[in-house]
């Protein structure tokens, strides 16, 4: 079993045992793995070393900033395995689908990489005559990245890489629940050589993360998580009025028209509930069907999601795996349990299984009515909501009746349906014919309670920039 190590300014700290966590595999229940929790003065010495980074760092050329980001991209490919090997042992993975989220998450640090010479400010007229105004975007200095436990190495990636070619330096803390892979990409880090101090990693308890995110040193918080998470974020980031950005719940609506491929429709939706085990915030989680071929749809769906197999996926990298933890799946199944409480049929599943690891079943509810909580509230596990819809009209009305808006899916061919959704639906995306999968070149924002800010892209990118405004007579 390994004992990782935190990692600050370039170098892998010995912390007091007294201070290891156990990192459980979700597949057997079994601990895998130990890391340290930072202690509250290592925390404050990485921020101050990343305080120190920043001013030489965000002084380089941009094009500099990127050949780090292109060197930390080889080192991941060249440690792929290893990083993969913690990420599976950690998350319930298959060894591949983890070395493909080191694979993928190497693509978005270079794509991150390519924005050196396109960061541009802008010259503005002035209402003075012989006067020009210049708009510079400039490094907000350090940010505080948390990672969440679904995709632990593509999302710190995806948060670090556009920190870094802005100019900023991090301090990431990963999930408590997959610490292990984060601290096993701080290798990659120390390969490519990156000054100290800009890139810091540790694990770290509730308690010290809340007072890392309140240090004056830091500049910026950005999240990935619940709600409620997000709700504490805002309220760490009054102490300094640090700067937030934050990916919150969704509850992705597939709306599927009468005209729809139902093939097509079925398969995508399963494909994308049962990814991870459900454990995915852009993951169909409702069906909003017209009635006319609601039957015909569940139909469908019922036949995939029973002939899915599930179980430990370094047996056979087919199934789906488990749940992150016990907590969330006991989480999950009281909300099968109360939703049949309240009308909705069981299709399929609903059971916690026998034996060890945090599995749970591909279930399927239908009957579901618009107020009932499997509606209205994230499940994050493998279980689909279908509800009737009178007409699309309905449908939509349905689809915005909702505290959530990250993102949404429409099947249909009929194009003014198409434009109509696209003018108004309460989300930050809109998939057709397709489910989600965040393109890194796009911007992956929500809605409502869905987020503040928002991931990738240009408009991701510069999230982690501020502006000064120039005057200058001449």
């Amino acid at each position: 079993m390994n004992t990782y190590q935190n990692f600050v300014s370039n170098l892998f700290v010995d912390e007091d045992v007294s201070s290891l966590h156990a990192v459980i595999d979700p597949s057997t229940g079994e601990p895998v793995a130990n890391v340290p929790l930072a202690s509250l003065a290592l925390v404050t010495t990485a921020v101050k070393a990343a305080q120190q980074a920043h001013t030489a760092w965000r002084r380089l050329p941009g094009i500099e900033r990127a050949q780090g980001l292109q060197r930390l991209a080889d080192a991941l490919l060249a440690q792929c395995d290893t990083i993969g090997a913690a990420l599976a042992l950690e998350s319930g993975k298959s060894l591949a689908d983890a070395c493909a989220e080191v694979g993928y998450g190497a693509e978005i640090v270079r794509y991150h990489a390519e924005w050196a010479r396109r960061i541009e400010g802008e010259i503005i007229p002035s209402d003075n005559a012989r006067e020009q105004l210049f708009l510079h975007r400039e490094s907000i200095g350090v940010v505080a990245c948390l990672i969440p436990f679904n995709f632990p190495i593509y999302t710190l990636l995806r948060k670090i890489a556009p920190a870094l070619i802005a100019g900023n330096t991090v301090v990431v803390r990963p999930s408590n629940t997959t610490p292990s892979s984060a601290l096993a990409l701080a290798r990659a880090v120390q390969a490519a050589q990156l000054p100290d101090g800009v890139v810091n990693i540790m694990a770290m308890d509730h308690e010290v993360c809340a007072a890392m995110c309140q240090m004056p040193g830091v500049g910026m918080i950005t999240l990935t998580g619940s709600v409620g998470a997000g709700r504490q974020i805002m309220a760490y980031a009054q102490t300094n009025i640090a700067k937030t950005s934050l990916e919150l719940g969704g509850k992705t609506p597939a709306i599927v028209a009468a005209d729809a491929d139902l093939d097509l429709a079925a398969q995508a939706i399963v494909n994308s509930r049962l990814t991870h085990c459900g454990q995915l915030c852009t993951a169909v989680e409702r069906v909003l069907v017209e009635r006319s071929v609601h039957d015909a749809l569940l139909h469908r769906i019922k036949d995939l999601m029973a002939k899915r197999s599930w179980g430990n996926r370094r047996d056979d990298a087919a199934h789906m795996g488990p749940q992150a933890s016990e907590k969330a799946r006991q989480n999950v199944h009281a909300m099968v349990q109360k939703a049949v409480a309240q009308g909705a049929t069981l299709e399929l599943g609903g059971f916690m299984p026998d034996g060890p690891g945090f599995y749970y079943p591909p279930t399927l509810l239908s009957g579901c009515q618009q107020d009932m909580e499997i509606i209205q509230e994230e499940v994050f596990g493998p279980v689909l909501a279908v509800m009737a819809c009178d007409d699309m009209a309905h449908a939509l009305a349905c689809a915005n009746d909702h505290q959530y808006g990250l993102a949404s899916v429409l099947f249909t061919h009929h194009h003014p349906t198409v434009r109509l959704f696209a003018n108004e639906i309460e989300a930050g995306e809109l998939y057709v014919n397709r489910t989600p999968a965040d393109p890194y070149q796009g911007f992956h924002a929500g809605w409502k309670r869905s987020g503040l800010g928002g991931d990738d892209g240009k408009h991701g990118m510069l999230e982690f920039t501020q502006t000064r405004l120039v005057v200058m007579p001449y």
